[in-house]
């Protein structure tokens, strides 16, 4: 109840608790009636016809009350389920009280906010200056929100995947390129669907295209038995991502900040079954996620967000946001979630501990890179009064150029 109420969820915990009343108290009627049964079905070898005519109409009996006590089951099983969807982890204590994200708590800010003494330009005009981008083309071959990434804009994309891509394999993730379209399953077993629904694309044949690459990665483990010693996993996924952006009306309506269509880099730790590792990895995650947004640069802010910003599974998240010169604020570009054991128990990921006992394994993910998106805080602190885009140093061997224009 806590736990819903912190992170502002709407689910009747005392009507899942009656449900589950019901659900256990069915079963158990339905093992005694099938327990009569066998009961009976063992007598009639020994009885006589008299005795075995009397068998046959207690059993008669049992088989339609049965069958009613099945069809119940199957109603309160309905019913079970989706309230058992809609319940959420439990987050941490630190995790601060809020109902959106203007409730998050900054933690820490690095980077100098870059002090121009010209008029800086928004990407969407250091875009169209220098071609790197075309708007109204997208628009009219993908609609609403539509984007074509060409020139540098492109070369920028791959470089920046690779950059990112190179250094976490370096810190031994293994790298993975996943699928985009994914079933149902994989939806409710991250803890996607059913609250997520209307942000999801679906198809004809009742596939989803995904947000993240973080979906299918966490599948690729589904209903596996892993060894203690071979934790942690680590995987650096990319994969295309889609999102409807429902309830955004209105926002970031131009630009590269709100698409419907991007790339993303992910992290991805399936790690054992304690708190302490679990955040340890989620403090590592995210550091991994600022060192590379140093090296490019950036001046961003991490924040501690609110139980009422938080995901139906996640324990504790941080954003990393960018400062975005032309709006004069932070954006957020990166999020880094642990999960404790939400989406390895609807998964089905276990390991084999040091005592041989079968356990949930603990999740956890984190933005690497989201492009096109940090194309906006890279273009747009890096801008000169000439025009020019300095491209940073550490990009460059990617990149191949010091500057765009």
């Amino acid at each position: 109840k806590e736990a819903a109420e912190k992170k502002h969820v709407a689910i009747d915990v005392n009507d899942l608790i009656k449900t589950d009343d019901q659900r256990r108290e069915i079963l158990k009627e339905i093992e005694a009636r099938r327990a009569e049964q066998n009961f009976f079905s063992q007598k009639i070898p020994q009885a006589n016809e008299n005795e075995k005519e009397g068998i046959f109409i207690e059993m008669r009996k049992l088989k339609e009350d049965l069958q009613k006590r099945e069809g119940e089951l199957k109603e309160v099983m309905k019913k079970w389920q989706s309230l058992m969807l809609q319940v959420p982890n439990i987050p941490d204590v630190s995790v601060p009280e809020g109902a959106s994200d203007e409730d998050n708590l900054e933690i820490r800010t690095w980077g100098e906010i870059p002090k121009f003494s010209f008029s800086a330009k928004s990407h969407i005009e250091l875009a169209e200056q220098h071609d790197l981008a075309d708007f109204k083309r997208g628009t009219a071959v993908s609609g609403f929100r539509g984007y074509f990434l060409k020139n540098e804009g492109a070369t920028l994309s791959f470089a920046l995947w690779n950059f990112f891509v190179r250094h976490l394999t370096a810190d031994g993730f293994t790298p993975m390129i996943v699928p985009s379209m994914v079933n149902k399953e994989t939806l409710l077993g991250t803890g996607y669907l059913p609250q997520g629904e209307d942000d999801l694309y679906k198809t004809q044949d009742e596939m989803y295209l995904s947000g993240t690459a973080e979906v299918a990665t966490m599948s690729y483990l589904a209903d596996t038995v892993l060894e203690e010693k071979d934790l942690p996993l680590k995987f650096v996924s990319f994969s295309p991502c889609f999102r409807r952006e429902a309830g955004s009306y209105g926002k970031d309506t131009k630009g590269l900040m709100r698409v419907h269509e991007f790339f993303k880099v992910e992290q991805v730790v399936i790690c054992e079954a304690s708190h302490q590792t679990s955040v340890k990895h989620h403090e590592e995650l995210t550091a991994n996620a600022e060192t590379l947004m140093q090296k490019l640069g950036i001046p961003y802010r991490v924040v501690a967000n609110c139980g009422g910003d938080l995901g139906l599974g996640q324990v504790k998240k941080y954003d990393i946001e960018a400062w975005v010169p032309s709006e004069g604020k932070y954006r957020e570009t990166h999020s880094a979630s642990y999960f404790h054991d939400f989406q390895t128990r609807r998964l089905n990921i276990r390991y084999r501990d040091k005592d041989g006992k079968l356990r949930f394994a603990h999740s956890l993910n984190d933005t690497a890179v989201a492009t096109p998106r940090v194309l906006i805080p890279l273009l747009e602190n890096h801008q000169r009064e000439d025009g020019s885009i300095i491209i940073p140093e550490s990009l460059r061997e990617y990149f191949g150029k010091e500057k765009i224009g």
